[in-house]
């Protein structure tokens, strides 16, 4: 859960993840849309299905691998978290390279190339500091010492240098640049793309949802039906000729999403009809707290939601294919 998203926002989202599922066998024997469910706002939903498929492996397995090389082989367990447990849970002599290790080694080893591209050469450096030190520690100890040092004294901003208990032995330090490094690329802007969604009730007040894909971005999560989300918008005509079913459809608003990789904004569409026939689920609209909507769909049900206050009848699109 720490992948990507800050402690605070996650404490909560963990507390209930373990009173839920208490062990790796618990995980291991819960539904897909469980777990989504318990994730639902957190984003990068990948990481749920790989923590679902790896707790099913393991327990499969009968225990954790105790090697990196084990541990790797495990869905959605990379470099960094690999040598993590490896070094943390069982000891290896092994440096996992995080954020903060990555910043530490840049400025001990002066490493001045940019990241991303300078991401090799930290990681070769703090294979040597790990060749050279973990053995010799407790590689528990040291590792959580390396990510220690680099959240508080090696800081972003304003390094401790004077309090550093590498100071001597720092590069960066020696030479005067340790605060600007690592260097990092200019950042592109992100691509747009654009999406419409319907917000479509019926008679007893029943939304209807669909799934995703359990592949790709968002899979397995729920979400309002819609159209694929592309670079150019969608006009009136073309969105509604994707819509799950004839409706009067008004256009309530657009919801506004980032992502890693692109921004997103989605014209949201809404329409009642006296019995939904369409593809999908039904769900009461005024009961969706436990669906596994994912953040930019609840942005999505927002925008739904603050226009049924509006008068009816007032601004709507007849009905289209």
């Amino acid at each position: 859960m720490l992948q990507q998203t800050t402690v605070a926002a996650v404490i909560p989202y963990f507390e209930r993840f373990l009173t839920r599922f208490p062990t790796v066998e618990a995980l291991a024997a819960a539904e897909d849309e469980t777990v989504m469910a318990e994730w639902a706002g957190l984003g990068y939903y990948a990481r749920a299905r790989n923590l679902l498929a790896c707790a099913r492996q393991v327990a499969a397995l009968g225990g954790f691998p105790r090697t990196e090389h084990g541990l790797r082989a495990l869905p959605g367990i990379g470099v960094y978290t690999a040598a993590a447990v490896a070094a943390i849970a069982f000891g290896v002599p092994v440096v996992p390279i995080d954020g903060n290790v990555e910043r530490v080694a840049s400025r001990l080893f002066a490493i001045t190339e940019p990241l991303p591209g300078a991401k090799a050469a930290i990681s070769a450096a703090t294979a040597q500091l790990g060749a050279d030190l973990a053995a010799r520690a407790r590689p528990s100890d040291f590792a959580q010492a390396l990510f220690d040092l680099g959240a508080t004294l090696c800081s972003p901003t304003s390094p401790a240098c004077a309090l550093c208990p590498l100071r001597e032995d720092c590069q960066g330090h020696r030479a005067g640049i340790a605060a600007g490094l690592p260097r990092k690329a200019p950042r592109q802007r992100r691509p747009q793309r654009f999406g419409a969604h319907f917000w479509l009730v019926d008679a007893a007040g029943q939304v209807l949802l669909r799934r995703r894909p359990p592949r790709g971005l968002l899979g397995g999560m729920t979400e309002l039906p819609g159209t694929t989300w592309r670079a150019t918008p969608w006009l009136l005509e073309e969105a509604l000729g994707l819509a799950p079913m004839p409706a009067s459809w008004r256009l309530a608003g657009r919801a506004t999403h980032g992502f890693t990789h692109f921004e997103l904004a989605i014209d949201v569409y809404v329409g009642q009809v006296a019995a939904i026939e369409a593809e999908g689920f039904l769900r009461p609209a005024d009961a969706l707290a436990g669906e596994a909507l994912p953040s930019v769909m609840r942005k999505c049900v927002d925008v739904a939601r603050s226009d049924t206050a509006l008068p009816a009848g007032g601004g709507l699109i007849p009905a289209s294919r």
